[in-house]
């Protein structure tokens, strides 16, 4: 601090000198202020959105409404808000700041497992039953938790036995920690919960399904305790997804598509169409691994939010949303699958001679790509050059020529208009190695949604549908590096819990090793 006395003896110049160094200071201080209440208020305001958004479900789930579906359509509508209302209670739970406290005197306690199921004892014990006094400990007691577990067609329960260890001369107690759980203080196990997961984003089965099937194994869990358990897990495995969008857009040749689905509309009781969009890396690259990403709409802004500031090859149709990416710096890589797709119709249509002189040229180019698969990278590019480029080249004369006799309007002028204005993107992949032919590769991830479609008719939610996007790229990711999903769920679900972040990589599907292997 600086004294009257002191201010006295300074100078003009002096005394503007220190003035401008203290208001450098105050406005130093002002912007750590803003900072805090910017924090503040963006926790703030998402709190009131989560909240928001539960109070919402709650009324859908339970107030009265007019608009009236079926049986099983309301069933997946229950899975979806059951699911949500758990996914929204722990990211709340995440980010309060308050204390957590002891439960509620007057919270219903859990009914306790039927005793005629199974029972396997997993004991839990200090690693040394030496007091650090130097004396034995005594084993005085011990406490028992129980958790539900399963395999097709049977029930087993886990009971986590505790033992209490007790030092006679000190009076210390010891026991061994409380095992952490995926959800904790819940009954089920990470098996039950990766068949739940696994059963209902991988075989496709609707939660009032399982509940029949659990039902004839002994016992029925309701379809809305099931839906907390896989809204849980979709919260806590949503890191591991974004982890692995990260690994994917750090490649240069990436793959995408999209394809609808249905969403409810909440209040109206009928369904709008939203998409799924697939992402992954190029076939040609060593990382074999698929993200989708649920979205509302078809708009081109979900591609580029997603993609963000990714610069690359990127395989895909011929759909506008995609365009403004290859005015920023993406290259846009085309699919010939698509483009013969357009002379097959046609030529199925009206047996159109052109239509098949243009699949033949075409199956010759695919003829090239089939030898050239297996090749090492210089290789293949050597083989392109050398066999697909001269085929490639008639092609695009041949198309010319009949370009120019057929007439404007008609199928089969539409048909090649469509190969000839995007000439260049549809024989990119001649001149780079690592660029495939089509976008194939991406197309065949998507099938397992179309056959989802099928079974659970809609997504409930938004937030259903990322929650069925995020699991659904683990699962798929898994099987793409010949992992058996529901061990690797269910192994990732016993170690997530306890996983450092810096460590989180080891959990994504294709660096995962089973934890005896370790």
């Amino acid at each position: 601090m600086i004294d009257r006395t002191q201010l006295q003896d300074m100078s003009a110049d002096q005394l503007r000198a220190l003035a401008l160094e203290l208001m450098t200071e105050v406005q130093a201080q002002q912007q750590i202020v803003d900072r805090t209440e910017a924090a503040l208020r963006f926790s703030d305001a998402k709190l009131a959105q989560l909240t928001h958004e539960m109070a919402v479900l709650k009324r859908w789930k339970f107030a009265a409404r007019s608009e009236k579906i079926g049986h099983e359509q309301q069933s997946l509508l229950d899975e979806s808000i059951d699911a949500d209302l758990a996914a929204i209670e722990l990211e709340l739970e995440r980010l309060s700041t308050e204390p957590k406290t002891k439960d509620a005197p007057n919270k219903p306690r859990r009914a306790p497992l039927p005793a005629n199921l199974p029972r396997v004892n997993v004991h839990h014990e200090p690693e040394s039953t030496v007091c650090g006094c130097g004396c034995e400990l005594k084993r005085i007691g011990e406490d028992v938790s129980e958790k539900l577990d399963y395999t097709p067609g049977m029930f087993t329960v886990e009971r986590h036995v505790r033992g209490k260890w007790v030092c006679a001369h000190c009076e210390t107690l010891t026991q061994a920690p409380v095992p952490a759980h995926v959800i904790d203080k819940g009954i089920p196990t990470a098996g039950l919960l990766a068949h739940v997961l696994v059963s209902k984003h991988g075989d496709h089965l609707p939660l009032y399904r399982q509940e029949r099937i659990f039902a004839r194994a002994g016992l029925a869990i309701p379809r809305s305790t099931l839906g907390q358990w896989v809204g849980t897990c979709g919260v806590q495995l949503q890191p591991l997804v974004d982890a692995l969008k990260e690994k994917i857009l750090k490649h240069r040749v990436l793959h995408a598509d999209e394809t609808p689905i249905s969403m409810l509309s909440p209040g109206k009781g009928k369904t709008h169409r939203a998409y799924l969009w697939t992402y992954c890396p190029g076939a040609f690259e060593p990382l074999k691994a698929v993200v989708y990403d649920f979205a509302e709409s078809r708009a081109g802004e979900h591609a580029r939010a997603f993609l963000d500031q990714w610069r690359g090859h990127l395989v895909c149709d011929d759909f506008a949303g995609y365009k403004q990416l290859f005015t920023e710096g993406v290259t846009e890589v085309g699919c010939l699958a698509h483009a013969r797709r357009k002379f097959y119709d046609l030529h199925v249509a009206s047996r159109s001679q052109i239509a098949e002189d243009a699949l033949r040229y075409i199956s010759q180019l695919y003829d090239v790509e089939r030898e050239a698969r297996d090749l090492c990278s210089e290789n293949r590019w050597a083989l392109r050059q050398r066999c697909a480029r001269p085929i490639a080249e008639a092609l695009h004369a041949w198309m010319v020529l009949q370009r120019a006799r057929v007439n404007e309007g008609s199928s089969i002028a539409k048909a090649l208009d469509y190969s000839l204005r995007r000439w260049a993107a549809l024989t990119r992949y001649l001149d780079d190695p690592h660029l495939p032919i089509d976008n194939n590769w991406c197309e065949n991830q998507i099938r397992p949604i179309a056959v989802s479609r099928g079974n659970w008719l809609f997504a409930g939610s938004a937030r259903a549908g990322r929650r069925q996007a995020a699991v659904m790229s683990l699962i798929q990711s898994a099987k793409l590096n010949g992992h058996d999903p529901y061990a690797y769920l269910k192994d990732i679900l016993t170690r997530l819990p306890t996983q450092p972040a810096s460590r989180l990589d080891e959990l994504l599907p294709h660096l995962w090793q089973p934890q005896l292997q370790q």
